[in-house]
């Protein structure tokens, strides 16, 4: 019997797991994992219902689930006091999260004291709004302040194009309008500390997804005036297994400690559904590339590329730097092609 109720319980804890990602055929997914039938998972779905775990919208046909909100917390903090992020973190987000292990605390420190100095150092707003949402399986926290905003700072600070070639720098890190006080570190390892990162800012939006290793720029509709600085999001699962030294180790350099290694999603580079062709799309991707010793780049959702963005990258870009080495990753065929024929001319 205890067998039974062992399973029920692993069961049960699947569903938490993968709701988030499977809100409308969650029970489809876990009767496939488990090999039992629908009407079984549904029993289990309706438990996490009564007791509160999970919410179920809609109707029969057209029902999803979602995570049930145990506890939310939400937090004024006027900038014109010069607060401390040490000291918010200490009174009035630590004490929510004290039933997690260790290394999920040690993280959600990390990123919610870089992301709270990002809004005191950087916005010039006057006040940031930070929530606290808890559910069984996650922790969600939002911060909101009613600045400039990110994106259209770095744009006019570094003189950019515009505010998604604002992201495109920023997602590569080593990012910071203010070099004598910031390395331009935090948010790049923030977005890789957490499951789900994002940045909304104005009309542009930025996220980093760790499951699918995935970045994103979106054009959201515009904001009131109210709204209109920065939102951050940060998310993860209460038992992650990820701790800060484990991401700062995989791109620091094990000699210096320096951050020498980046990885650059190549679809930010373009515009809406334009093509990959031209050297100046590949010159705006090579940008600030000579501070870092490697570069991956993501090739995933890039269907193909032009001989002259190929040729600027991996030819003209290599040969007036011997000492950064270019990795390409995740490169269909045709792009593969490309590559190797570019580095292949004398």
């Amino acid at each position: 019997m205890a067998g039974v109720r062992e399973r029920g319980r692993l069961i049960r804890d699947d569903i938490i797991a993968r709701v988030r990602f499977h809100p409308t055929d969650i029970g489809q997914v876990c009767a496939a994992r488990f090999g039992i039938s629908r009407q079984a998972v549904n029993k289990h779905l309706h438990r996490l219902v009564a007791d509160g775990i999970l919410v179920a919208h809609g109707t029969t046909r057209s029902r999803r689930y979602s995570l049930a909100e145990l506890a939310r917390k939400k937090i004024v903090i006027q900038l014109k006091d010069n607060p401390d992020e040490d000291r918010v973190w200490r009174t009035e987000i630590q004490p929510l999260l004290s039933e997690l292990p260790p290394n999920t605390r040690q993280v959600w420190q990390y990123g919610f004291t870089g992301m709270m100095n990002n809004a005191i150092d950087h916005s010039s707003g006057n006040w940031v709004c930070i929530v606290v949402a808890q559910t069984t399986a996650n922790v969600r926290i939002t911060l909101n302040d009613d600045g400039e905003g990110i994106f259209r700072k770095i744009t006019r600070e570094l003189e950019l194009d515009d505010e998604r070639h604002a992201v495109l720098e920023l997602a590569k890190g080593k990012l910071t309008t203010d070099p004598k006080n910031h390395t331009g570190e935090g948010i790049f390892f923030t977005s890789r500390l957490f499951d789900r990162f994002a940045i909304l800012s104005h009309e542009v939006y930025f996220s980093h997804e760790s499951d699918t290793d995935e970045d994103w720029i979106l054009e959201a509709e515009a904001r009131s005036a109210e709204s209109s600085g920065t939102y951050v999001a940060l998310e993860l699962n209460n038992s992650a297994a990820k701790t800060p030294s484990q991401v700062f180790e995989e791109y620091t350099d094990d000699a210096t400690l320096a951050f020498s290694k980046t990885v650059v999603p190549v679809r930010l580079v373009r515009y809406g559904d334009e093509a990959l062709i031209s050297r100046s799309q590949a010159k705006r991707l090579l940008t600030r590339f000579d501070r870092f010793k490697t570069v991956i780049l993501d090739f995933d959702g890039v269907e193909q590329i032009g001989q002259g963005f190929a040729d600027e990258v991996f030819r003209v870009f290599v040969r007036a730097h011997p000492g950064i080495e270019i990795l390409p990753v995740k490169a269909n065929s045709h792009v593969d092609a490309m590559i190797r024929r570019a580095r292949a001319v004398a």
